[in-house]
């Protein structure tokens, strides 16, 4: 009878045991993603990021305007430059080779906004506006002049 008792208390502990549920990020979006976890314990953390480009046209204005090269900032940061006459056929990908990419760590956040302006080789400001990062993604900011 004693055994039984002690079987039976080991099925119930280790039953017990085996329905808790993992805690976790359980948002795929999210850096530190658990598919383990059953459970979110809001810890999730998230990366986003954004490629500035333009095309053969804009390069061309840029170009005729006396423009050599490009100064892209983003929050007062700067985030990089490149030469006026470089352009893409299409939008590059966040990070490839020659594309000026912000990335950032967003945190707990799931959605974070910046400001962004670019500036030429005399310092004049052509293009600014508003960034909106989201998790897990690249947006990609056509420049058009």
């Amino acid at each position: 009878m004693k055994t039984f008792k002690l079987t039976l208390f080991a099925l119930l502990v280790g039953t017990a045991l085996a329905s808790c549920k993992k805690e976790g990020c359980t948002d795929s979006d999210a850096t530190n993603y658990d598919e383990k976890a059953k459970t979110d314990d809001a810890t999730c953390t998230y990366e986003g990021s954004a490629v500035f480009w333009y095309g053969e046209a804009t390069a061309t204005a840029l170009d005729a305007s006396g423009t050599s090269n490009l100064k892209y900032y983003v929050n007062a940061e700067l985030i990089g430059s490149s030469a006026a006459d470089v352009f893409w056929t299409g939008a590059p990908d966040c990070g490839q080779d020659g594309s000026i990419t912000f990335n950032y760590d967003m945190g707990l956040q799931k959605t974070i906004s910046f400001s962004y302006w670019i500036t030429n080789n005399v310092g004049l400001e052509l293009w600014s506006g508003d960034l909106v990062l989201e998790a897990n993604t690249c947006k990609t900011i056509e420049l058009v002049f």
